[in-house]
């Protein structure tokens, strides 16, 4: 058991915002002992039973489908000091065969995901939130890469999907909290100087802070 609870760093953002590379150079500045890092995207409720066209409609861009109920489970698992496992969630992509993910308990622990402050229990937690953006059209060509070559999807369905599920996801449930956030990053750009720069700035604090 944990002496003291961990120190909660929530990390949210459009897609397309960079929050996969905002992170592993945050990450970086750690010993894997020291940080902890959960992240709502394997807590998808599996949708792999649908078809194809079902897929397509599906949308997976709604607070209801995570399992909230497990993802607030699991951050109070490593609260108490408990090491979580989760079978790491692969988008429905067949080609993809999903790892045994084991997370850690540590003194810093990363939160991250598009309804991290949405859900009040989780957003209760945090002691500092981040908050990525990216304007649109530069964020919907990241999502376009990372879609087609990562996940297997066609241009049509994600083109489908950012207009229909994504940006109304993200207007609706974490836009509003902006403000609210403690840093705010805007990252229109691929130069990963001016990121590596940031998170260098918000690991010092974090070591001096809790480490």
């Amino acid at each position: 058991m944990r002496a003291d609870p961990p120190y909660v760093v929530g990390i949210a953002g459009s897609s397309g915002s960079g929050k996969t590379f905002f992170l592993n150079c945050f990450l970086n500045h750690f010993a894997p002992h020291e940080v902890a890092l959960i992240s709502q995207d394997d807590y998808y409720i599996p949708a792999n039973t649908k078809t194809q066209e079902e897929n397509k409609l599906y949308n997976f861009d709604v607070p209801t489908a995570i399992d909230r109920a497990v993802f607030h489970r699991d951050i109070g698992l490593l609260f108490e000091g408990n090491t979580v496992y989760r079978e790491e969630y692969t988008f429905n992509n067949p080609a993809l065969k999903p790892k045994m993910l084991e997370t850690k308990p540590a003194s810093i622990l990363i939160v991250e995901g598009l309804f991290i402050f949405y859900y009040e229990e989780v957003n209760a937690l945090l002691d500092h939130r981040i908050f990525l953006h990216a304007e649109e059209e530069i964020a919907l060509q990241r999502r376009l890469k990372r879609d087609l070559v990562e996940r297997g999807y066609d241009e049509e369905d994600v083109r489908y999907k950012w207009v229909n599920h994504v940006m109304p996801a993200y207007h609706e449930y974490l836009f509003p909290f902006r403000e609210q956030c403690d840093r705010i990053i805007i990252n229109n750009t691929d130069d990963p100087a001016p990121i590596i720069a940031i998170t260098d700035e918000i690991s010092a604090e974090l070591r001096t802070k809790v480490l």
